[in-house]
């Protein structure tokens, strides 16, 4: 399954095309590597996504076309959160 499309999915972020563009913009890392948009995921990869001031690692569980809102949170396990570092 496509980045953009697991991020929305699981409700992480709320459009796809904003998914596009946060990953475009370096802000996401898929097993330490940039994650682009396109980039295709599995079960067991570990995303790392700096949203603002926080940057949230956490583990793809599972992948599902279609997902219900309370199903959403199923899909992933949050590893850890924690600020943005300011160097």
């Amino acid at each position: 399954m496509r980045l953009d499309k697991f991020l929305k999915n699981a409700r992480l972020i709320k459009r796809r095309t904003l998914a596009k563009e946060v990953a475009d913009q370096g802000r996401i890392q898929i097993n330490g590597h940039a994650g682009k948009s396109s980039s295709k995921l599995k079960v067991g990869d570990e995303l790392r996504i700096q949203f603002g001031q926080k940057v949230l690692t956490i583990e793809v569980k599972e992948l599902k076309e279609t997902v219900k809102k309370d199903e959403a949170a199923d899909l992933y396990i949050i590893k850890s959160e924690e600020p943005v570092n300011k160097d």
